[in-house]
């Protein structure tokens, strides 16, 4: 993986970032084996059943996630959840490592998403003489296309994918924000094209600024940026409505 990140540009802001992530996954698979190795080898009384084994194993027995893989890794509802995340997880940063930089991302893959709009935000802030990080925003256009349509990287930015509209419908056609359909709590988005634009005018009110939050628990530690959505109505509308964008329903 060293030798793989050194080939790639071990300088670049987004291989800088994904060297951060893959150091931090590393960690939760290292902890995920060592638990599993020892529970085996207590269960057929090689070694002592410690109160941290037995406890990872109470958790597994009811399906929740032992208190240690939780603290080093992601909130998840179950078990079995939290493994599925972790196969999906470790299958981005293994593909961006070895076959090269993905077409469209998965954000809510990452262990620091606000690092990752960081690292495009320096990305193209380097690639422009003369503009300042200071002066870059980031800027979002909704796309009409799911991850399976694109097959090019934007020329500029990254494209975005699997996020969830809580508290509105979306009009795919008209890229714009609608009323939700009746019974459906969440709506899955297309594609979103992020990137940064050098810019110091303010953005503009006739647009929804949607919050981006990992998780349903909306709280500041779960907050990751804002995007702007396309609207009809006033934006007020969809503040009292408490509109935002979800990395995670589960």
């Amino acid at each position: 993986v060293k030798s793989r990140l050194q080939k790639m540009g071990a300088l670049s802001p987004m291989n800088i970032f994904l060297r951060q992530e893959i150091d931090r996954m590393q960690r939760v698979i290292f902890a995920v084996r060592q638990t599993l190795t020892d529970l085996k080898l207590a269960i057929d009384g090689t070694i002592i059943m410690s109160e941290t084994l037995r406890d990872s194993l109470d958790c597994m027995y009811d399906a929740r996630i032992p208190t240690h893989w939780k603290k080093i890794s992601w909130e998840s509802s179950t078990l079995g959840f939290w493994y599925t995340e972790l196969l999906e997880r470790n299958n981005q940063f293994r593909t961006w490592c070895f076959e090269g930089r993905p077409n469209v991302f998965w954000m809510t893959g990452f262990f620091n998403p606000q690092g990752f709009l960081t690292a495009m935000r320096q990305e193209v802030t380097r690639a422009h003489k003369g503009w300042a990080l200071d002066c870059v925003i980031l800027h979002n256009d909704v796309t009409r296309f799911f991850k399976d349509d694109i097959t090019q990287p934007p020329t500029e930015g990254v494209y975005v994918h699997g996020l969830y509209l809580d508290g509105a419908g979306w009009d795919r056609r008209g890229c714009k924000l609608v009323e939700p359909i009746q019974k459906v709590l969440f709506t899955s988005m297309p594609v979103i094209h992020i990137y940064a634009i050098n810019t110091t005018a303010g953005r503009d009110a006739r647009m929804y600024q949607c919050p981006i939050y990992k998780k349903p628990r909306r709280t500041d530690l779960t907050y990751i940026a804002s995007v702007d959505l396309k609207t009809n109505q006033n934006p007020d509308h969809w503040i009292l409505r408490g509109v935002a964008l979800l990395c995670d329903i589960k």
